[in-house]
């Protein structure tokens, strides 16, 4: 039986969120404006099935297709926003699930560093996929599970704020964004970005 961790659609991908998923992307890569559709389910292996499914079922691309013992996630991503619907409803009768059977977002870290000094800055700046923390900037690290949240999650930031995103990881047990800039926008993403999660409804099985 297949367990529904993340069920998110993403409207209009913006743009910083558009070229960090082209920077981490294997598979086809999506452009600003478009909309996507994140699924994660357990096991990790039956994604390859709903892979199928979804690009048989209408004109979607898949950005991503992350294939682990526990976990699978696939993102897929079209102009048509009913495309996109279209697609990840047919994932949801392909096993038997409602949107409402997915995992509510849990916010594990919500937390800010201000001021960042510049050997921080270095660390984070080594590992990072995205833009880049410079010193003195606020940096906003969230901790959500289940982790494909992530990606809805830094999308929304950028839509409510003038910010940096950093790195997001959306896969695996749990998913981490982190996002820098001015103090003030930074607080205005993490206020947006908390609201937006706890509005999003599903099973609390944690």
């Amino acid at each position: 039986m297949v367990d529904l961790r993340t069920y998110v659609f993403l409207d209009s991908l913006q743009l910083q969120m558009a070229s960090y998923l082209s920077t981490v992307s294997r598979g086809y890569l999506p452009v600003g404006g478009q909309s996507c559709c994140v699924i994660e389910i357990a096991p990790g292996i039956e994604i390859n099935k709903l892979t199928d499914v979804a690009l048989k079922a209408t004109h979607v691309t898949p950005g991503m297709q992350i294939v682990e013992r526990a976990y699978g996630m696939l993102e897929v991503h079209s102009d048509s926003q009913g495309d996109t619907r279209m697609a990840g409803q047919a994932v949801l009768n392909a096993i038997e699930k409602k949107e409402e059977d997915r995992l509510c977002p849990r916010i594990l870290t919500s937390q800010l560093i201000k001021n960042v000094e510049d050997h921080h800055a270095q660390l984070i700046n080594r590992v990072r996929y995205g833009n880049m923390i410079l010193r003195g900037d606020t940096l906003f690290i969230l901790e959500v599970e289940p982790a494909g949240y992530a990606y809805y999650a830094a999308n929304e930031a950028e839509k409510a704020a003038r910010i940096n995103i950093i790195e997001v990881n959306g896969f695996g047990k749990f998913g981490r964004v982190y996002i820098a800039g001015e103090e003030a926008e930074v607080l205005e993403a993490k206020t947006i970005v908390e609201k937006r999660l706890n509005e999003i409804t599903g099973r609390k099985e944690y």
